[in-house]
């Protein structure tokens, strides 16, 4: 794995952030935006997500780092749950549930990459070389 300085540089914040982004553009679309529970519901899971990569990367550790990629893991499963619900509610169609979903899983992948590559790393963070 190249160095990484920043944590806009990892491709699981790069997804995550599509991911969020995606969230507040279905969230916007007038039926779905009437419901407000759900929506801050999605839009709370998908900036976890994304925040939890970006405010432990700083600390520099990779134990507590892997500790919240899990919670953000964790969100982005929270989120595909909630496709299904927005789904089944008719809040987006069956093309908006595939992308949201396809897009989750991708960016559940590369949270598992990077914690996997971290546990198996004689680093012990950026701060600890």
């Amino acid at each position: 794995m190249a160095t990484v300085k920043r944590f806009e540089d990892l491709e699981c914040w790069k997804s995550a952030r599509r991911l969020c982004k995606l969230v507040y553009k279905l969230t916007r679309k007038e039926k779905f935006s009437k419901d407000f529970t759900p929506v801050d519901q999605v839009r709370s899971s998908s900036g976890s997500a994304m925040d939890n990569i970006s405010e432990r990367f700083d600390r520099g550790g990779n134990k507590e780092f892997i500790h919240f990629l899990s919670i953000s893991r964790g969100s982005v499963g929270e989120l595909k749950s909630q496709f299904y619900r927005a789904l089944d509610q008719e809040y987006i169609d069956d093309q908006e549930f595939q992308e949201a979903y396809s897009l989750a899983s991708l960016t559940g992948k590369q949270i598992s990459g990077l914690m996997n590559y971290l546990k198996n790393s004689s680093r012990k963070g950026f701060k600890y070389p």
